[in-house]
Parts: C-alpha cells; sequence; structure tokens
C-alpha cells in the first residue's frame, strides 16, 4: 500500500512539473542548449566509468 502511495505522489508531481514547464518555461537558445550538451555527455561518462570501476571492486 505504501508502495502505491508513493508512486502516486510521484505521478502527481511529475504531471505538476510537466503543466507548469509547458505554461511558465522559455525555450532555450541554442548556444546555452549546446552547453548543456556537452555537460551532459561529460557526466554521462564519468558515471559510467565510476560504475564500472565500482563494479569491479
Amino acid at each position: 500500500m505504501v508502495l502505491l502511495i508513493i508512486l502516486a505522489v510521484l505521478f502527481v508531481g511529475v504531471g505538476l512539473m510537466v503543466v507548469f514547464g509547458e505554461r511558465y518555461a522559455k525555450p532555450m537558445e541554442p548556444e546555452q542548449q549546446a552547453k548543456f550538451s556537452r555537460i551532459a555527455i561529460i557526466l554521462v561518462f564519468v558515471l559510467l566509468v565510476a560504475a564500472i570501476i565500482k563494479n569491479l571492486t
């Protein structure tokens, strides 16, 4: 029962983020989007390396 409550709260939270994001968020500039894209690729690579190292030890 607790799991269902947690899932319901999670879905309501995500739904609110989508509604408010569509209503109030402004589109990103292409330069800012490119910058975030580069940072995201680096972070994903670091997380993959960290997970591999963690599983090897």
